[in-house]
């Protein structure tokens, strides 16, 4: 499959970019490597990848007008993974017009392009912050989201109602991910684990918000690409899914799906396995709840092992122990 990935040089694009090229696929992707954190890394993300003859990088704006138009007219994807955006809860609130841009403006984009060359299958990323002040958990796809919490959880809830409406007027397979606060080697600087990691080793205190009382579905990147890779191939139809609460449109093949580890774990012992790993602990800053956030989430899993025969199980010891000698021997 020749595979058209968004934000390929992000986090988790190019980790998929790395496991799908791994696997014999063909990608291509876009990024416009910002300096929202060291473009560097980003560049030293995309090195891993430019050595593969089957890999093609495009260096632009996906809310820019014409880009991703051009792209679909020549490229003859088959599917696309979307992971560009504005990411993270916090920065929302101090800068909000990025998100907008990127995220509304830049799904809007890809969406025109699509529809004039229709790939097979559309695998659009959201986020578990959509499901906002819903308190049933575990969370699940057929459960209503209507109250975001943040800006950000806002725009990809929009993205979700924007996408929906493209499959719907003119039949665009599309499913939405909702990922649960991934971690693993390869992160983003701006993100607890490497937060945490530094401030841990440089001796100097970690903020833990609501006093340490949160719980995260935390999901090993690994896991999560490795979920996509198998949804590639589930573009969804007019058929639901039996014995399961399945999220599919009554009136376009759109379709929402969970992908976390089904299983929360205390910031506190997340914490705990990168001090164990560090050999070193913590001096913690215990903070009041930051605007925005929540107190836990949690996946439900059923529907993407429905689907996929597959649910994420990487337990923390192992994507901490991961995650640290990666950024031990990246930072040094």
């Amino acid at each position: 499959m020749h595979i058209f990935i968004t934000g390929v040089a992000g986090f988790i694009g190019a980790n998929a970019a790395n496991q799908l090229l791994a696997i014999g696929h063909r990608v291509t992707g876009i990024d416009n490597l910002n300096d929202y954190y060291d473009p560097q890394l980003k560049k030293d993300r995309l090195q891993r990848l430019e050595g593969d003859n089957k890999f093609q990088f495009v260096k632009g704006n996906i809310q820019d007008p014409g880009i991703l138009a051009g792209l679909f007219a020549d490229g003859g994807f088959d599917a696309v993974i979307h992971m560009a955006a504005q990411a993270g809860v916090r920065y929302s609130i101090d800068n909000p017009r990025s998100y907008l841009d990127s995220n509304l403006v830049g799904t809007f984009e890809l969406l025109e392009a699509a529809r004039a060359n229709p790939p097979k299958h559309m695998l659009l990323a959201s986020t578990s912050s959509a499901y906002g002040a819903n308190t049933e958990m575990p969370y699940q796809e057929v459960q209503k989201a209507d109250h975001q919490m943040s800006f950000y959880a806002a725009t990809k809830k929009a993205t979700e109602a924007m996408a929906h409406s493209y499959a719907h007027l003119y039949a665009l397979p599309i499913t939405m991910f909702r990922f649960f606060t991934v971690y693993g080697p390869w992160g983003r600087p701006d993100m607890a684990p490497i937060k945490f990691a530094r401030k841990i080793l440089d001796g100097t205190p970690i903020d833990v918000y609501n006093h340490g009382n949160m719980r995260r579905d935390f999901t090993y990147v690994d896991d999560l690409v490795r979920a996509l890779t198998l949804l590639l191939d589930k573009a969804p139809t007019q058929t639901p899914i039996a014995d399961v609460a399945d999220s599919l449109s009554p009136v376009a093949p759109f379709r929402v799906v969970n992908i976390g580890n089904n299983k929360p774990v205390e910031l506190l012992d997340f914490i705990s396995e990168i001090e164990m790993s560090l050999g070193k602990q913590a001096v913690q800053n215990l903070m009041e709840m930051q605007a925005g956030d929540v107190a836990a989430t949690w996946a439900d899993t059923a529907l993407l092992e429905a689907l996929t025969g597959y649910v994420p199980r990487t337990d923390i010891k192992i994507g901490v122990k991961a995650f640290v000698d990666w950024y031990q021997s990246y930072y040094g």
